[in-house]
């Protein structure tokens, strides 16, 4: 089992950094070798699931995602996006807190949780530091991205 936690600060409404970390495909957009499908009719909302495939032809790995906690920011309080992870592979649970930050910028703690199946803890290390580095870099892209 791994853990992590980053955290970024853009120079964006707090319902705007929202929208564009919360909008699923466009995960798919800036995660390598990876698509992003939703599965259950929009809006998002608690019950949501989507499916984020990674990898190519057959070396693929589904993460199959549902949304168990959806309160969007208000001007009055932080947005919290609880996602748990229920794939045949990787289990475990993710959460993206946007919070107003300094000089009117949107704040974002990332937390997740990630169980593989058939991966040794011996490898903790390695897939801890992989994990954040490409999660905190997809962070990074969709907060640039209109």
């Amino acid at each position: 089992m791994v853990t992590f936690q980053f955290e970024r600060t853009a120079p964006l409404p707090l319902a705007e950094a929202w929208r564009r970390l919360t909008e699923w495909p466009r995960h798919g957009d800036v995660v390598p070798l990876t698509r992003v499908a939703v599965v259950t009719p929009g809006p998002t909302r608690e019950g949501t699931v989507f499916v984020a495939r990674s990898g190519v032809g057959p070396f693929t790995v589904d993460d199959r995602m549902e949304v168990t906690v959806w309160c969007p920011p208000t001007e009055d309080e932080p947005g919290l996006c609880r996602l748990e992870k229920r794939g045949r592979t990787i289990r475990g649970w993710a959460e993206i807190e946007v919070r107003p930050g300094p000089g009117g910028r949107a704040r974002v703690i990332w937390r997740e949780e990630l169980r593989p199946r058939l991966v040794p803890s011996l490898f903790d290390p390695l897939l801890r530091a992989s994990a954040q580095a490409v999660f905190g870099r997809a962070a990074n892209r969709l907060l640039r991205r209109p």
